[in-house]
């Protein structure tokens, strides 16, 4: 078993034990989405430490998403509970990655793919580079926009 999945198990036991149901509810919603992760497809199998990286980076996105949306519909609260959520996740994420890293390794997949002078057409080719390297570390929207930037 990888060693974030016992790290997430044990923690749900610490907060159970105290009684913090935040904690304790969104743990048991990030280890249901593991598990599903893990019996999705044809056949089950064993999520390694990065497949639950990307699961927990997927849930995280998905709080600050309703975050964003229950605030633009006037639900405070509801918005407030949703990034609560996603900061408990963000706590099990890698650090993530700052503007300047991100424009940093971008600009060095440009160099390494030659996609200099191609303009938009070499995206794909840049992004297939840069997505491994940010997997968990940076949302994809921010590289993508980053590329577009710097091939546009």
């Amino acid at each position: 078993m990888s060693a974030l999945k016992d790290r997430l198990r044990a923690d749900l036991t610490t907060a159970m034990k105290a009684r913090d149901e935040l904690r304790s509810s969104t743990l048991r919603m990030v280890l249901t989405a593991i598990t599903n992760a893990e019996v999705a497809g044809k056949q089950a199998r064993e999520l390694s430490d990065d497949d639950i990286i990307g699961v927990l980076s997927t849930e995280a996105k998905r709080r600050r998403e309703a975050a964003t949306a229950f605030e633009e519909g006037g639900r405070a609260e509801m918005a407030a509970k949703e990034a609560a959520e996603g900061e408990v996740i963000a706590e099990y994420l890698p650090a993530q990655l700052s503007g300047e890293e991100i424009a940093r390794l971008v600009s060095e997949a440009i160099e390494q793919t030659g996609a200099a002078g191609e303009g938009m057409r070499a995206m794909g080719k840049v992004m297939g580079v840069v997505t491994p390297q940010v997997k968990g570390r940076a949302d994809g929207g921010a590289v993508a926009a980053e590329v577009r930037r710097q091939l546009g």
